[in-house]
């Protein structure tokens, strides 16, 4: 794989930030969740540090959203925490936590470890900056299968000791991230039965 470089992203990225979101997401995925120009806009006027993209070879392969809260532990959703999309009105100049909202791979480049890097790029802004933790509301695609068999708590621990594998959440464990706490009504999500999970990595030199 040729370098894979992070970096923030502008609003003359839109076109190919889009293109990431329209091949990651194809139909029957709501065309309207897919960035919009003024969406970009708001992320790069209002928290630029949280706004960045994965590239290689001038090729934009993946981009990472976050914001800024003071995190007190409150149920919420996606819609809340994110702004509608927007962060404006949910970002908090005197947060404690960076708040991911939005990942996304180009789906021919997945595998060569861009996720990863776009979570390492945020533990280091974390750590740049003196945040407690990093969070994100984590789907749970898998669990429809298992909802006859677990409820949501027992599903997770579940995921978390390796019996059961969950698309998403068995990823973030692997980036070091621990559930803390299910979010019922996070998002509109068959699969997880509209479940999120609140996972967190502590600052480490804290």
């Amino acid at each position: 794989m040729e370098k894979l470089t992070i970096r923030p992203y502008t609003q003359e990225d839109f076109e190919q930030l889009l293109d990431v979101q329209k091949e990651a997401f194809p139909p029957p995925f709501p065309e309207e969740l897919w960035w919009s120009k003024d969406q970009i806009a708001s992320h790069i006027d209002t928290f630029p540090e949280g706004a960045i993209l994965a590239e290689i070879d001038g090729t934009v392969v993946g981009s990472a959203t976050s914001t800024l809260i003071r995190f007190n532990g409150e149920p919420h959703t996606w819609e809340e925490i994110a702004d509608n999309g927007y962060i404006v009105n949910s970002f908090q100049s005197n947060g404690d936590s960076l708040y991911g909202i939005d990942v996304c791979v180009r789906p021919s480049y997945r595998g060569k470890g861009i996720a990863k890097a776009l979570y390492e790029a945020r533990k280091e802004l974390v750590r740049t900056n003196g945040y407690k933790r990093f969070l994100a509301g984590c789907r749970i695609p898998n669990y429809y299968q298992y909802a006859n068999e677990f409820d949501v708590q027992s599903y997770i621990k579940a995921v978390e000791a390796g019996e059961i594998s969950d698309l998403v959440l068995t990823f973030m464990l692997k980036q070091g991230l621990t559930p803390i706490q299910a979010l019922p009504n996070y998002l509109i999500d068959e699969e997880s039965l509209h479940y999120g999970v609140l996972v967190e990595w502590k600052n480490d030199q804290i």
